[in-house]
């Protein structure tokens, strides 16, 4: 199948990025061909070791003591072993820069506004840190943090990582059990929590709810409380105290722990929809070197730029965001409600703060153009030069929606990864052009492939997203976890020695990636694969459908395509809907992909990270409990789906 290309980069974009100098350089140094991104990316993964020295000196790695070894076997998976013998801390390199550049701009809704510099931010780090300690944190305790996306998050977490300490995040909007599902697997010393937070307008506590947390975590001996919403409370909360005394005047240096590369710096959780979470330990180093690859290279980051994400502190991408101050850029934090007061809220403010690079899910383009909303029509993105977008496979409608109604000029980078490497697989590149419904490549130094069942690559057909060669920010461990048991059987047990990731999807003759959708929610009817994504295209793109979850629903010795649509308001699926999805379906993918069965319901599952829940659907109408109902924004609505097939 060849998809259009919607946009390529000008000579000038090209050849003044970041990419464009790292290409060229490796062609020259290493005798190449051509500085094309595929040359290049096809020498990193044969060349593993001199990619990532590489990667070390293009992106200036700060540290007290060099590596005498990159990698000891880039085939061993897991147990390779990254730049032995040097010694660097992660905080260090996000606070290099100590001056007056604005390191963040936060946004609380509308109600509250920030600013804090670099040389502002140091000096909250170094109080903090020297309040930790006089809590007793040292290297390796854990502190975990329930806050919303705002600065004292982000000063917590530097803190912490300047000690030595382990990093863990969760969002004030997961439930009770939600957070001890996580932090009760790893104990944590002391916790770092804000009297509420703000949506849609709001004030919500957060404080009852971290007391039924705390009933159930003794490890905790200290709670910080920050004042967020103008609500706090100290004296309610157990072994509390407020933000301000850990940061109180101290004249204690702020000293940087050089630590080893591999030592853990974040704990990260699986999604738990289908069991108790799997605490993701993930390194130092891994996470920084990876991270400035994809920032500097992929993104195409700079020092005078700014920087937008829309993500809570309990989903990867805020780890993958904060690590912009190691490039000196400035962060744009934004917490609440995306569509507050207006669907235009973060288009307003893109526009108002001159973002260069906007961060989002695919999920909140699909709403956007779900709203009319037509972003050109009201502000010029003129500073606006990449869009990222991740958490779902973008749709070829969404594609298309950006170009038509957002910015002709700009690229387009929708990226997949994930909480399991804190990373990307696939992503994109200034150097390359935009195709409809293709992520635009493979990362650099990722040996990435698709493959069938029995272990062969395909090019142009359907398979499993592998990995044949080790990477820095693979996890260095599971918590918990005796002899990698849970690790190996995550990612190994389907491929010896490759990393199987659980997404299906195609490798186009572009070089690019079409994602088709979670692998464990791949439909098999008649013995045929079909990702769900495939369907999703066609489905959310008529005008009569707000959200769809398509499952396989097990029968005899083969499986239904069963869909579920929620309509607009007011539209009820009758004959003619149903004739007329199924035969969009038909026209569009093929006969096989056509649903047997079609309901509409109220309302579509999803995580509080915003990605569509199709396993739980599948659990519930094959009569199975859905475990950790936590995970989920909206658990209630599984109500739907119960006896929905009888």
């Amino acid at each position: 199948m060849s998809y259009q290309q919607l946009w390529k980069p000008t000579e000038d974009y090209k050849k003044n990025s970041n990419m464009f100098g790292f290409l060229s350089m490796i062609a020259n140094k290493y005798n190449l061909p051509n500085n094309e991104y595929y040359t290049i990316h096809q020498w990193s993964v044969e060349n593993i070791p001199e990619f990532w020295a590489e990667i070390w000196d293009f992106c200036g790695i700060k540290h007290s003591q060099t590596y005498e070894q990159v990698v000891d076997d880039p085939k061993k998976m897991p147990g390779a072993k990254w730049f032995k013998g040097a010694r660097l801390n992660f905080a260090e390199n996000l606070l290099s820069r100590n001056n007056d550049h604005l390191a963040m701009i936060f946004w609380g809704e509308d109600t509250v506004r920030r600013e804090i510099t670099y040389a502002e931010l140091y000096e909250q780090v170094r109080l903090a840190a020297a309040g930790f300690k006089r809590l007793g944190v040292e290297k390796g305790d854990r502190v975990a943090a329930f806050m919303p996306n705002m600065p004292e998050t982000i000063i917590a977490m530097l803190a912490s990582a300047s000690i030595g300490a382990i990093w863990s995040s969760s969002s004030p909007d997961f439930g009770i059990k939600g957070v001890l599902d996580r932090f009760s697997q790893i104990k944590p010393k002391v916790i770092i929590a804000a009297d509420g937070y703000f949506y849609k307008g709001k004030a919500f506590d957060s404080q009852e709810k971290l007391k039924g947390i705390l009933d159930s975590l003794p490890s905790v001996k200290k709670v910080v409380m920050v004042d967020y919403t103008a609500h706090l409370d100290v004296d309610t909360i157990p072994n509390a105290m407020a933000w301000t005394e850990l940061v109180k005047t101290s004249d204690d240096p702020l000293t940087f722990e050089q630590l080893p590369f591999d030592h853990p710096l974040y704990i990260m959780y699986s999604s738990g929809t289908t069991g108790l979470p799997k605490s993701i330990v993930h390194s130092a180093g891994g996470t920084l070197i990876q991270h400035l690859k994809e920032l500097v290279l992929h993104t195409n980051l700079t020092a005078d730029q700014r920087i937008f994400y829309f993500t809570t502190c309990g989903w990867m991408m805020w780890n993958w965001f904060v690590s912009s101050l190691a490039v000196g850029a400035t962060l744009i934090l934004y917490d609440g409600n995306p569509f507050y007061p207006n669907p235009e809220a973060l288009l307003k403010m893109a526009y108002d703060l001159k973002i260069n690079v906007f961060g989002t899910s695919a999920k909140y383009i699909a709403s956007l153009e779900a709203e009319g909303v037509c972003p050109v029509c009201h502000y010029n993105f003129e500073h606006l030069n990449v869009i990222a977008s991740t958490g779902s496979p973008l749709s070829n409608e969404s594609f298309r929606y950006v170009y038509n109604r957002w910015s002709k000029d700009v690229q387009l980078s929708s990226i997949a990864g994930g909480t399991d490497i804190v990373s990307c697989f696939v992503l994109g590149s200034p150097t390359l052009p935009v195709y409809a419904s293709e992520i635009q490549c493979k990362g650099l130094g990722m040996d990435v492939d698709c493959f069938d069942v029995e272990g062969n690559s395909l090019i142009e057909e359907q398979g499993e997203l592998v990995c044949k060669s080790a990477f820095p920010s693979m996890p260095i461990y599971f918590w918990n976890d005796e002899d990698d048991v849970k690790y190996k059987k995550a990612y190994f047990e389907e491929f010896e020695g490759v990393w199987h990731h659980g997404d299906y999807i195609e490798i186009t003759k572009n070089g690019g990636i079409v994602m088709l959708g979670r692998s464990d929610a791949t439909l098999n009817p008649q013995g045929v694969r079909i990702g769900t994504a495939e369907i999703y295209r066609v489905v959310e793109n008529m005008e009569e459908i707000e959200d769809s979850v398509v499952v396989g629903r097990k029968l005899d010795d083969d499986e239904l395509v069963v869909l579920f649509v929620k309509l607009k308001e007011g539209l009820l699926l009758d004959n003619n809907l149903i004739k007329l999805i199924r035969s969009g379906i038909r026209n569009n993918c093929s006969p096989r992909h056509v649903p047997s069965i079609i309901k509409q319901v109220a309302d579509i599952p999803y995580t509080i990270n915003g990605k569509k829940v199709e396993i739980a659907v599948k659990k519930i109408i094959h009569g199975q409990d859905v475990k950790n109902k936590d995970a989920l924004a909206n658990p209630e609505c599984l109500e739907y789906y119960k006896n929905i097939l009888e």
